[in-house]
């Protein structure tokens, strides 16, 4: 591409980790060529991006794209980064009538390895694919990892909400077979000292419950209580973080956080694990059983498709301690 386009638009409309993965090219966008960004999603979404410092204008829509064709008509961009690579994605760069990168999603390595027993993925990131996408433009990646910021204002509820030292607990995942079972978090949470913090949305709300009537005074149950940024915040002072293969993943990875990942349904294979800054060794535990049916989905399902949901529920229940303990211990040499 000859000489930086002054006016870019980036396009993902959802969802949350999946804009959160966006940020390095965000960040890349508005430091190397010192663009004006525009950036494009679903209104539900606009919270995760009001607080970057390198977005100057967020456009949202509800279900359409037809809601802002006038808006995209008008601001005539000199690029368009599609990031979504879908009809809506096509719809946008249709009205916008400039030029536009996307990137291999891989749709067909995937479908193969979700399927059928053949393995061809290749052992790549999503970040890094973005990136090949852009290659052409000359836009690089600065190897600093994921972005997520937040206000002060929902660092100051976040901190009135938890203790001194605490590890972190996200409980939602978009599907139930992302989301950790109660029996491997009680394997999990009584194999630490510290306080535990739950965070996560209405649909966990009955198994925050529960963990909670068990574990009692070692828990405080924010589950409902406070908002996305808020937990955001939330795990950005956390001594780790515990989670499915989530939204919340990518926050914490993003806040640079140490993380214990619980893999069920999808598995790192595909290319969406916790991608931090290339600079900076943070520890990653991923508890995955590495079984012939995962990943059973490249995005997750509401049941296992076996009926049996082992790709959890088998994890053994040392293997979770002995993972505690390894990742604590990890905290007490890095501040000997």
């Amino acid at each position: 591409m000859s000489g930086s386009p002054k006016k870019v638009l980036v396009v993902r409309f959802s969802s949350i980790g999946d804009i959160v993965l966006c940020s390095p090219v965000v960040r890349c966008i508005k430091k190397q060529w010192g663009a004006e960004v525009h950036f494009i999603t679903k209104s539900k979404f606009k919270s995760l991006l009001t607080a970057s410092p390198y977005i100057d204008n967020i456009l949202t829509i509800e279900s359409k794209v037809s809601e802002v064709k006038e808006k995209l008509q008008r601001e005539n961009y000199d690029l368009v980064v599609d990031l979504h690579k879908n009809i809506r994605s096509q719809q946008v760069r249709s009205i916008c009538k400039t030029k536009y990168v996307t990137f291999d999603k891989i749709n067909l390595e995937k479908w193969l390895a979700v399927h059928t027993p053949i393995n061809i993925l290749p052992k790549k990131h999503l970040v890094d694919r973005y990136f090949a996408g852009l290659l052409k433009t000359g836009l690089l990646y600065d190897g600093q990892g994921l972005d997520h910021f937040v206000s002060d204002a929902d660092t100051l509820k976040a901190n009135a909400h938890t203790p001194s030292a605490y590890a972190v607990i996200s409980l939602g995942a978009t599907y139930v077979t992302k989301r950790p079972p109660l029996d491997k978090l009680l394997a999990l949470c009584n194999s630490t000292a510290l306080p535990i913090v739950l965070i996560g949305g209405a649909d966990v709300l009955d198994l925050a419950d529960e963990l909670e009537s068990k574990l009692s005074k070692r828990v405080t149950n924010l589950v409902s209580k406070v908002s996305l940024e808020v937990s955001s915040a939330i795990v950005r002072s956390a001594s780790y973080v515990v989670t499915g293969d989530s939204g919340m993943m990518h926050i914490a990875a993003a806040h640079r956080r140490r993380l214990i990942v619980f893999w069920g349904s999808t598995h790192p294979v595909l290319g969406m694990y916790p991608y931090y800054p290339k600079d900076i060794d943070i520890p990653y535990y991923p508890l995955v059983l590495n079984l012939g049916c995962q990943p059973c989905s490249k995005i997750g399902k509401d049941s296992c498709p076996k009926g049996h949901f082992n790709c959890m529920l088998g994890l053994p229940d040392t293997s979770i301690q002995q993972t505690v303990h390894n990742l604590e211990a990890d905290i007490k040499d890095s501040f000997l």
